[in-house]
């Protein structure tokens, strides 16, 4: 038997001879706090004068992170989700029985302190034990102190661990939520309104993505986890909703990487009678903002780089992306063939039917440009090819009115003017349909219900989607998008 069988084992013989002897209850639900460990600490620091004299009787109650025990007395570590505290308990003071019911506690469990609090020889501020409660027992052994919890698959398939061991972690997800809660407002105070739709959908739409397919019993018919609200929310605003935004989990049934997770959140915003410059303006302006709120400046560091949010951000079209930063000679970029014979030279995987111009030149913006972006740009002109839902440009035809930001070496936010043109839009699916017959198991559906929306009207729009996980990995320097995601798929163990 393991050492840690053993340390279990011999737990649940403490619990069981526990409740033989009656001493307390193990699973208790009466302990109530009086306040945090935060505002313990807020409470000092707002009291010059503070003595154990004339200090406040605290309730406070957490997890036990560690004891350091020496006869008749002992210190503790305790922690609850603002904090950590010193507290000090003495036999003498306590009393037999509650020492004797101490002395029962292990590393883990959850005990609720009574009493004042001190500054030891050291000054450090200690709660004075008065009475102690068992909260909550814990049958398994925390990490060993030393070494805590640190190998990545460890770590993300036993979340809950991780965020007790390792409180680095926990300020990751504080500070996504705020990332969250700033978007919120910023879109709000802009007059946008919040909405929800359908997760399962008849038809996978809004992205190029191979979807997870499952079946409703019930109406007996296919159904899809959405890779994409973007055709709800356009409908939306064909129904007069002309601000719209929604926070939203999407599902691709694709790679897992660094970047990438099966599962993920999106935002998703569309405005009337706006374009996508606009929508660049107002992404600069709501990056902005959420920096500031939850970093307090326009600058950060993700990974080595310093990143600057401050400023007028770089637009750059991908033709001249490609040949300015990505190498690719001037001449190529409208020459198919030899698009084709230098996507091969640079080792970028083809389709054996053959690729589009279009999809040849983002591949090769993917593997030569996207890594060299570190300060924000906004890439520009992206090809019809691979922009179905993108408004065509007015003076260049093969091109769309779209954007896509890029920070830290890789993709944030896509945008683009909306295509209502209901006779374009038809054409624009008959294509990717016939891409979808060649081959290509990512290329959008035909949705005749959203071409009948959009023959109803739709004003002239932009959208934008935004990677939540891929800001929480910015404004929390993580290299991985697993780190930002509490419980990211893995495969069994």
């Amino acid at each position: 038997m393991s050492k840690k069988s053993d340390v279990i084992e011999r737990r649940k013989q403490k619990i069981e001879d526990m409740k033989k002897e009656g001493i307390v209850p193990l699973f208790p639900n009466t302990f109530k706090i009086s306040h945090t460990i935060g505002e313990i600490f807020t409470i000092i620091e707002e009291t010059p004068d503070l003595t154990a004299e004339n200090s406040p009787v605290f309730r406070v109650s957490g997890r036990m992170m560690a004891v350091n025990r020496f006869g008749k007395a002992a210190f503790i570590r305790l922690r609850d989700r603002t904090g950590q505290l010193q507290a000090y308990i003495r036999k003498d003071q306590a009393g037999e029985d509650q020492f004797a019911l101490f002395k029962q506690m292990d590393i883990g469990d959850f005990i609720g302190l009574e009493g004042p609090v001190f500054q030891t020889r050291t000054g450090e501020w200690t709660l004075d034990v008065k009475s102690l409660s068992l909260v909550s027992k814990a049958v398994r052994p925390l990490p060993e102190k030393y070494h805590g919890l640190k190998d990545p698959e460890k770590r993300y398939r036993k979340r809950y661990v991780d965020l007790m061991m390792n409180p680095e972690v926990k300020d990751i997800f504080i500070k996504r939520s705020a990332i969250i809660r700033s978007i919120r407002e910023f879109l709000i105070q802009r007059d946008f309104l919040e909405v929800e739709t359908p997760m399962m959908q008849p038809i996978p739409g809004g992205a190029e993505a191979r979807p997870f397919v499952t079946h409703h019993r019930a109406l007996d018919m296919q159904l899809y986890l959405r890779i994409a609200p973007e055709l709800y929310l356009k409908r939306l605003v064909v129904g007069g909703l002309e601000r719209v935004f929604e926070i939203n989990r999407n599902f691709r049934n694709e790679g897992v990487s660094t970047r990438h997770n099966p599962e993920f959140t999106m935002l998703e915003f569309y405005q009337a009678y706006a374009d996508y410059e606009d929508l660049m303006n107002m992404t600069e302006d709501m990056f902005k903002a959420i920096s500031n709120t939850v970093l307090g400046t326009t600058q950060l560091t993700y990974r080595e780089n310093t990143v600057e949010l401050s400023g007028k951000w770089n637009r750059i079209p991908m033709k001249q992306a490609l040949s300015e930063i990505g190498g690719v000679p001037e001449n190529m970029l409208d020459d198919h063939e030899a698009l084709a014979r230098f996507a091969s030279e640079q080792g970028i995987a083809l389709s054996a039917s053959g690729e589009r111009k279009g999809k040849i030149l983002t591949k090769l913006f993917d593997i030569l440009v996207e890594p060299k972006l570190i300060q924000p740009t906004f890439i520009t002109g992206y090809p019809v090819a691979v922009s179905p839902l993108s408004r065509r440009n007015d003076i260049d035809p093969t091109i769309t009115d779209r954007f896509e930001l890029f920070i830290g070496g890789q993709e944030i936010a896509n945008g683009f003017s909306e295509l209502n043109d209901p006779a374009d839009q038809y054409n624009r699916f008959l294509e990717q349909v016939e891409q979808r017959e060649s081959g290509d198991d990512e290329a959008h559906l035909m949705d005749s219900d959203y071409i009948e929306a959009l023959e109803y009207g739709m004003p002239p729009t932009a959208g934008e989607g935004v990677g939540i996980d891929r800001v929480a990995m910015l404004f929390t320097n993580s290299a991985s998008i697993r780190e930002v995601i509490l419980f990211p798929h893995m495969k069994p163990a």
